[in-house]
């Protein structure tokens, strides 16, 4: 019952008391009952307010990301390329096939292209279009030919953080659902005879983007491509829902391996790489989320997994996180095992990475990394159940990356590591490096060890840093008593 109609029905009963004929004591038992009646009334609306949501466990959590996650479905229309004019030979370009399959696959809402065993060159991307499988088959190889020319006209894609126009990524989806890239062949981008050999110019474009995503500039009009030198992707998908990669060996890409971009309802699954070429990440998602990354063989040059969500300026105004990413079951080797950053300027949040060992050495195992000039913040970081071999650092959570950056703090908080162990630290065990003004806050490390280390433990401008059961060297036992 609203106030308004409460106060009018007290005073309709005032008015009845006043004007009738009953005594003054029944009068004064009328208004009594009702305001007992008002006051249990009103005590049992506020013993009805919901009690305070239970919070879900890591678990739960988890769980309920999961749920979210739903495997694309293939289609039943298959299209074997060499029907389309590729002949597997190591010599016949194979890109007017891919490209005479996709438009059937366009055309028939869907397609399975199948690519038989032998080695394919191809001169040009591969754009892929909804509804469409591209299986490669064991005993299959793509092999992605080193003229330029061949990845104009530019397209929409991003390039370290900051949304660009330039060469297209070798294989390119652009808002597309419903993806798939499966198979037991290779995906060779062919970098170290090509675009790789651009890094040592790749500067003066590089500065520029950075420059356009700060000055806030028209990204239509941030067109780079002949004579830039910004390197491209091997697989992009970008603005894309319901993606699969499963099965396949990724090589000798050119920049970045497999990136993630503005997409989500991800599965990359029983992935092999191989790839030792400049900025060779594994798996970058940025601006991502409902991502599982599960049963991979690392083998990068770089980072392994290198969570990212846009940079600076442009990050925090186009503000969509990355988020809920499940990391399982992995091999890491490498750079980097799992990192979050440095471009994040967006946000990073309900990150989970579980059961998870090493097939070789990784310079750091747990890496996340930040400065004052992104903005943004880290959280709801959950590492359970993994192992590393020897590393340079254990577990180096920064606000400081490379030491440069103002006026945009990040915050970084709600980091939970649990069951966590290295062989060695050959540089330092774990290390938090906050900001003056924005502390990297409420981190706990449990069952956390590390066999030989030579700086165990090194904190600046960190609060609320949690230890149970952290063993750093040898563990210490009974005390020795008096002789």
């Amino acid at each position: 019952m609203r106030l308004g109609n409460i106060g009018r029905l007290i005073f309709r009963i005032d008015r009845y008391v006043e004007h009738s004929q009953v005594s003054i004591q029944l009068a004064n038992c009328i208004l009594m009952k009702f305001y007992i009646f008002l006051i249990l009334s009103i005590s049992s609306l506020i013993s009805c307010k919901p009690s305070p949501k239970k919070e879900l466990s890591r678990e739960e959590k988890r769980d309920e990301i999961l749920k979210n996650i739903i495997e694309p479905k293939i289609s039943d229309n298959k299209l074997l390329l060499t029907d389309f004019g590729a002949a597997g030979d190591s010599v016949t370009d194979a890109k007017p096939a891919f490209d005479k399959a996709l438009v059937v696959c366009k055309e028939q809402n869907g397609g399975r292209i199948v690519v038989p065993a032998g080695v394919y060159i191809v001169n040009g991307p591969i754009h892929l279009v909804s509804n469409t499988s591209l299986e490669i088959q064991k005993g299959a190889k793509l092999i992605f030919g080193t003229n330029a020319e061949d990845y104009l006209p530019a397209v929409p894609t991003s390039w370290e953080g900051t949304f660009i126009n330039n060469y297209s990524p070798l294989i390119y989806a652009y808002q597309a659902e419903n993806v798939v890239i499966t198979g037991e062949g290779v995906i060779d981008g062919n970098g170290k005879e090509g675009f790789s050999k651009w890094y040592d110019k790749q500067k003066p474009a590089q500065e520029l983007s950075r420059k356009m995503n700060h000055e806030n500039v028209p990204v239509k009009d941030r067109v780079f491509g002949a004579g830039s030198f910004l390197r491209p992707q091997l697989i992009q998908f970008f603005e894309c829902k319901s993606i699969l990669i499963e099965g396949v060996t990724v090589a000798n890409s050119p920049f970045w391996c497999v990136h993630f971009l503005k997409s989500e309802n991800i599965i990359a699954r029983k992935v092999k790489f191989d790839a030792f070429n400049k900025n060779n990440d594994g798996f970058d998602p940025e601006y991502s989320k409902n991502i599982l990354i599960e049963d991979i063989d690392f083998n990068n040059a770089d980072d392994n997994v290198a969570v990212k969500a846009g940079r600076d300026h442009e990050g925090r105004k186009t503000a969509m996180s990355s988020e809920n990413i499940i990391i399982r079951r992995c091999r890491f080797r490498g750079l980097h095992g799992v990192v979050i950053g440095s471009e994040m300027s967006a946000g990073v949040q309900n990150v989970f990475v579980e059961n998870c060992t090493y097939a070789g050495y990784c310079k750091r195992g747990i890496y996340l990394k930040s400065n004052p000039d992104r903005g943004g913040f880290i959280r709801n970081i959950y590492v359970n159940d993994v192992e590393f071999g020897n590393v340079e650092d254990g577990v180096f959570i920064t606000s400081f990356y490379h030491g440069e950056g103002k006026g945009f703090e990040t915050d970084i908080r709600n980091v939970f590591i649990e069951n966590l162990s290295f062989k060695a630290a050959s540089h330092a065990g774990l290390v938090i490096q906050g900001y003056p003004t924005k502390k990297v806050a409420n981190i706990h490390f449990s069952n956390v060890r590390i066999d030989s280390c030579a700086t165990a433990v090194s904190f600046t401008n960190a609060e609320q840093i949690v230890f149970n059961n952290v063993v750093i060297g040898q563990q210490v036992n009974e005390p020795t008593a008096v002789k």
